[in-house]
This record gives structure tokens, C-alpha cells and sequence, in this order.
């Protein structure tokens, strides 16, 4: 039996949940967002507590079950606390920033690149070097910051680009000089 499948999503106050057939549909302070889900599992709704279910021990089941209970425990942390993800830019003259809602990098090409941000994710920057993406999707602001690091990656040699906070670059040494 799936270890994160078996364990139950309690349901802060604030945040209702509606359960209708496989389309599950979570309401908050941040927001509200739905989902259908696999027809291989059932969502049970208690008082405040949600525990996802599978029909049959097929092996379909088996692997919807897990992915399930995570998406619907991301939907209600979505819409209760919100995401985000944090890049930091590093190079000399490499800065980021915001122009409206659209995000504009300077990272060492002839122009700047600008990133228009999904529907209800926003993108906010700290000392034109950090760049914040913020949203109630968990998927969606994932897929924001992999865009935004995919316009620079960081490099093995010098360590410039863009990268995750916290993110370890393995650095290369470079050419020895010649005797």
C-alpha cells in the first residue's frame, strides 16, 4: 500500500473542500482551485480530514494513488499558504526587473529577455538579483522558475547564471596554463 496514499489531508479552517465524483474542487483565502482526478481512485471527505482511496489493487491504482493524494494535499496548501520559489541571478551586470507584471532579465545577451508570467502567479524582485515566483499552483509556479533559470543556467566554470536558492553548482577547474 502507498505510504503517501494512506495518510490523510486535514483541512485548515479557513478552506472548503467540494467533492463531486472524481472533480475535486478547493476554495480558500488565496484563491480556488479544481481538479479531476484519476477514475482508479475516490476521495473521501470527513469533517475536516480528506483520505484518498483506490478502487481495486490493479496496478494502475497502485500508481494513481500516491500522485492523487499529493496533488489534492498541493491544492489545499495552495489555496490556505500559497507557493514559491526563489532563483538568484549571479554574473557581473546580470540583474532582473519587474515591468508591470512581466519580468525583464538582463543576463549577458545582446537584449533583454522578457518573461510574461502565467495567469495568477506573480513574480516580484529583491536587490535586481533575487527573483521571487509566487502563486497557489504548486505545478505552475514550478514551470514559472524552470523558465526563468532555463533563460541562463548556471555555468561550471565561472558559476554565472541563474539558479535556484540554495542550489549547488559543481564547479569545473579550468585549462592549466601552458609550460
Amino acid at each position: 500500500m502507498s505510504r503517501i496514499g494512506k495518510r490523510p489531508i486535514t483541512i485548515p479552517n479557513k478552506v472548503t473542500v467540494t467533492v463531486d465524483g472524481q472533480h475535486v474542487t478547493v476554495k480558500g483565502p488565496k484563491g480556488e482551485l479544481n481538479r479531476v482526478l484519476p477514475e482508479q481512485v475516490v476521495v473521501e471527505q470527513d469533517a475536516d480530514t480528506l483520505r484518498v482511496v483506490r478502487r481495486d489493487e490493479s496496478r494502475v491504482a497502485r500508481q494513481r494513488h500516491g500522485l492523487s493524494r499529493t496533488l489534492v494535499a498541493n491544492m489545499v496548501e495552495g489555496v490556505s499558504q500559497g507557493f514559491q520559489k526563489r532563483l538568484e541571478i549571479q554574473g557581473v551586470g546580470y540583474r532582473a526587473q519587474v515591468q508591470g507584471r512581466n519580468l525583464i532579465l538582463n543576463v549577458g545577451y545582446s537584449k533583454p529577455v522578457e518573461i510574461v508570467p502565467p495567469e495568477g502567479i506573480q513574480v516580484a524582485v529583491e536587490n535586481n538579483t533575487n527573483v521571487i515566483v509566487s502563486g497557489i499552483n504548486k505545478e505552475i509556479v514550478g514551470n514559472t522558475a524552470a523558465r526563468i533559470r532555463a533563460v541562463r543556467p548556471p555555468e561550471v566554470y565561472k558559476g554565472k547564471g541563474i539558479r535556484y536558492a540554495g542550489e549547488m553548482v559543481r564547479r569545473k577547474a579550468g585549462k592549466t596554463g601552458k609550460k
